[in-house]
């Protein structure tokens, strides 16, 4: 069974695609400054999780050049709906077996990152990944209202039958 850092890190995902349910490819690369584009933002939460779940732990990465497409600092860019989609589908399908492998003692665990210790636990990580998407889902969510989508997501969608709480 997955650490349950794992199935929260799951179900922030689960809300991220029931967020960007129904988007088309002209939407999804509209940009509305100083935001990034949505297509932008799902390559770079697929960027976020090949970082710190493929690199950190000295895994190749799935999707090479991806950070020059919609990395942090990068310049601003509208990548297709459907390359970054295809993107994030081989992150996740790529750290998904490093996340269902994690113990407890391995999120205490300070992987080297650049050749010394990283200043963060893979625990620590692991909750900055599941914050990231969050951010982004909000954001999301923003620029869905501001280009006039209707019923969107609310709330939180079913964390009680996708990930409740449970002990470690």
């Amino acid at each position: 069974m997955p650490h349950p850092l794992v199935d929260q890190l799951r179900f922030a995902r689960f809300e991220w695609m029931r967020s960007l349910a129904g988007i088309d490819d002209a939407d999804a690369r509209r940009r509305l400054e100083p935001m990034n584009c949505i297509s932008w933002m799902i390559g770079h939460l697929a960027d976020g999780e090949q970082g710190f779940l493929l690199r950190r732990q000295g895994v190749p990465l799935a999707v090479p050049g991806l950070n020059d497409i919609c990395g942090y600092g990068k310049p601003p860019s509208t990548p297709p709906l459907d390359e970054m989609w295809t993107a994030w589908r081989a992150v996740t399908r790529a750290t998904d077996p490093i996340l269902d492998a994690f113990t407890g003692d391995d999120l205490l665990a300070f992987p080297a990152s650049g050749g010394s210790p990283s200043p963060d636990s893979n625990g620590t990580m692991l909750l900055r990944i599941i914050g990231h998407y969050w951010f982004r889902n909000g954001e999301v969510q923003a620029v869905r209202q501001l280009l006039g989508h209707r019923d969107l997501p609310d709330f939180v969608g079913d964390m009680g039958a996708k990930a409740p709480y449970r002990p470690a």
